[in-house]
C-alpha cells in the first residue's frame, strides 16, 4: 500500500466530491481499491445511470451568437 498515492487519490476524490461528480468519485474509488484502501460505505460515491448521459451531446452553457458571412457577431 502506497501512501504517497492513496494521499493524492483521496485529495483528487475530495475535489470531486465539492464540485459533484459522482463518476469520477466511483473511477478514483476504484482505484483506492486497487492501492489496498477501503472507501468507508458512507462516503462511497452513488451509483450512476449513465444510459441518459453518454448519448446526450454536451453542450458550452449559452446559445450561439448569430454572425455574418465572416464570422463577425451581428449586433440587433
Amino acid at each position: 500500500m502506497d501512501q504517497n498515492m492513496i494521499s493524492a487519490l483521496l485529495a483528487e476524490r475530495a475535489g470531486y466530491e465539492r464540485s459533484g461528480r459522482a463518476e469520477r468519485m466511483a473511477q478514483v474509488d476504484e482505484q483506492l481499491a486497487h492501492h489496498g484502501y477501503e472507501v468507508p460505505a458512507e462516503r462511497q460515491a452513488p451509483p450512476q445511470d449513465t444510459a441518459d448521459t453518454e448519448d446526450r451531446p454536451r453542450g458550452r452553457g449559452r446559445p450561439k451568437l448569430p454572425r455574418d458571412a465572416e464570422g463577425n457577431i451581428i449586433r440587433e
